[in-house]
């Protein structure tokens, strides 16, 4: 199994230029702004630009990316059990933008809720519908219980179902071109 490395966004920033930046948020998310210089690869996604990443890891160090850390730790972890040496940013783009370091947001692109927002949207829509639902009928509190116990399960295992069902949303999957050229740049 490879080492994974954790790096501070300081110490990420003082080394950009070396390293291969590879952010596994959704395509939504990394368009709302991204580490400059950074390639697109959502975590569910990862297994197939494994040739990919092998290639780049090959000609310079890794830095996956996201939001919290969270996926990116988990992204590491999945790349280390196939031989694939990595860092994770730890803090993501949350502590990159924190200190002040610049973010790169294509011209055109919309801004997309990141996956935390949505995951809490949907779970109170949830909840909401199962509480107002069961004043009429007893059995849809069910739903709200469900997804309370899921974001206990969440909070208790550090995963997250229902951003794993929202990543499968039309709006959070990259383009087959998008997805595609990212690969050819990365073994380019």
């Amino acid at each position: 199994m490879a080492p994974t490395t954790v790096l501070t966004a300081d110490q990420a920033h003082a080394r950009l230029h070396e390293l291969t930046v590879i952010d596994v948020r959704t395509p939504g998310e990394y368009g709302s702004g991204h580490l400059p210089g950074a390639h697109n690869i959502p975590l569910d996604h990862l297994d197939a630009a494994l040739p990919a990443l092998r290639t780049a890891a090959e000609r310079g160090d890794l830095l996956i990316v996201c939001a919290s850390g969270a996926r990116s730790a988990q992204a590491c972890r999945r790349l280390a059990g196939q031989g694939i040496t990595a860092a994770t940013l730890t803090g993501g783009t949350t502590a990159w933008t924190r200190l002040g370091h610049a973010t790169h947001r294509p011209a055109g692109t919309r801004t997309a809720w990141a996956m935390d927002r949505q995951v809490r949207l949907a779970a109170g829509t949830l909840i909401l519908t199962g509480l107002i639902a069961g004043r009429r009928w007893n059995a849809a509190r069910r739903l709200s219980a469900a997804v309370a116990g899921g974001l206990v399960f969440s909070a208790l295992t550090d995963t997250c179902g229902m951003a794993a069902l929202l990543a499968r949303l039309p709006h959070n999957q990259p383009g087959a071109t998008t997805l595609d050229d990212t690969l050819a740049a990365l073994t380019g």
